[in-house]
């Protein structure tokens, strides 16, 4: 699944599914262009801090990258919170979830559709979580809605897009063990709960980042090219137990 010749931009890349995704699409031979919040550094890559929440960031971003024919949105995340009951959750808090997750979509996807129209062809893949088709385990009210709409928004566009040779596709990962925030919820569990988890999971395993990875390489490429508006659990089977 080649991609020698075509740029791409992953925000969410410092560490965790989004550094996977990366990884693997430079592998395929794309250009990769890595974004994320926080200025980590990263073992031999390059990494562009944004605040991927602000239009004008977004927009400077983008004009420096140029034409993108790949984009995988990755930024999301619980902004740090826990899970409190609705009438503790204050408006700010509600927001910084939703756009963390939901408007830095939005944001980088409106970016850049112009320069994929202009060239009739463009892969956008949106990763969501598997709290977007059932619950969020967290509890976390906004994650899960954002986490929804993300769903919503892959197929609105898949459908406004498609004419234009532009397809849009979207993940939705089950439990990963992949950076300090699920790292700290899979202690939080202890034990019991870990088991419990596991035993939820048909595949009776944790995934990798690199399963979600594997996922974005298809979307990415040109075999699926009659592939849009879908949404792919890939979670082990955790989506029918």
């Amino acid at each position: 699944m080649s991609l020698a010749g075509r740029v791409a931009v992953v925000t969410g890349a410092a560490h965790g599914i989004g550094a996977a995704i990366a990884d693997a699409l430079a592998a395929d031979g794309a250009k990769v262009h890595r974004v994320d919040k926080q200025p980590t550094a990263l073992d031999g890559a390059a990494l562009t801090a944004a605040d991927l929440t602000d239009p004008s960031a977004v927009n400077d971003l983008f004009a420096a990258v140029g034409p993108v024919d790949i984009l995988v949105n990755t930024a999301g995340g619980v902004a740090g919170q826990v899970g409190r009951p609705l009438e503790e959750v204050a408006a700010d808090a509600w927001h910084a979830v939703v756009d963390a997750n939901l408007t830095t979509m939005f944001l980088c996807t409106r970016a850049v559709v112009p320069a994929m129209k202009e060239r009739q062809w463009g892969r956008i893949i949106n990763i969501s979580s598997g709290a977007g088709l059932t619950v969020s385990k967290t509890g976390i009210q906004a994650y899960a809605s954002a986490k929804a709409g993300q769903l919503g928004f892959t197929r609105q566009m898949a459908h406004e897009l498609g004419p234009h040779g532009i397809t849009v596709n979207c993940i939705a990962p089950g439990f990963i063990l992949s950076n300090p925030t699920t790292q700290l919820q899979w202690d939080g569990y202890g034990r019991d709960g870990q088991r419990a988890l596991i035993d939820g999971i048909a595949m009776r395993k944790i995934g990798q980042a690199a399963d979600i990875a594997n996922g974005v390489s298809f979307f990415a490429s040109e075999k699926s090219g009659w592939v849009t508006g879908q949404v792919i659990a890939i979670d082990g089977g955790s989506a029918f137990q």
